[in-house]
């Protein structure tokens, strides 16, 4: 590995771990992550970031796991939910 150190703005930091720029800000703030750069611009450690992002498990968002819970329907082979309720087919 190089061991020149390779820095990315905020928002190539929310990228690569699948989080929104604000996340990225709070994570340095709370010291889950180093800020570096300037007062008007945050960079951080691209090693550091794809580090948390390999030991780091996601944790689904509850809107997340709403829409997926309201998705997912269990069809039988009639083609009828457990709801009783048929299913359309195009």
């Amino acid at each position: 590995m190089s061991s020149r150190t390779r820095r990315v703005p905020t928002e190539l930091a929310a990228l690569v771990l699948g989080v929104r720029e604000v996340t990225i800000r709070q994570w340095a703030r709370r010291g889950k992550i180093t800020r570096y750069g300037t007062a008007r611009r945050a960079l951080y450690d691209l090693d550091e970031l794809t580090e948390l992002a390999r030991t780091t498990t996601p944790t689904p968002t509850p809107t997340a796991t709403a829409t997926a819970t309201a998705t997912a329907t269990t069809v039988s082979a009639s083609g009828t939910p457990a709801s009783g309720v048929p299913v359309p087919h195009n």
